[in-house]
């Protein structure tokens, strides 16, 4: 059974830093599409930044491009998401998910495993 399990949220200050992590069991991804999303409270979950394969395909949504990096560690089976400069709007919950491809897709609906979700809030 195929589990992805996110952990690395918090609260933080505007112009804090956090590390997302986001730990696959059940099956390698070494070379499936990552991608992170997030939800605010009454707004629709959105893309945020995608890994594809070959390494450093990477996708960033206008809104984090310059202070989010994602990254994979294969040997660890795990992905993560630098977040640096945090601004209040990217408070939400994070999810990472995977497709059985190696293309990112900014949808939802294109990826077949989800994580249960980490907290991020900002405080101004």
């Amino acid at each position: 059974q195929v589990q992805l399990v996110e952990s690395g949220g918090g609260l933080v200050q505007a112009g804090g830093s956090l590390r997302l992590s986001c730990a696959a069991s059940g099956r390698t991804f070494g070379r499936n599409a990552m991608g992170w999303f997030r939800q605010a409270p009454g707004k629709e979950r959105e893309f945020v930044s995608g890994l594809g394969w070959p390494e450093g395909r990477t996708y960033y949504v206008d809104s984090v491009q310059g202070r989010f990096t994602v990254t994979r560690d294969n040997a660890k089976n795990t992905v993560y998401l630098q977040m640096n400069s945090l601004k209040p709007e990217d408070t939400a919950v994070y999810y990472c998910a995977v497709r059985n491809t190696i293309m990112v897709s900014t949808m939802r609906r294109d990826y077949d495993y989800w994580g249960q979700g980490t907290q991020v809030t900002v405080s101004s």
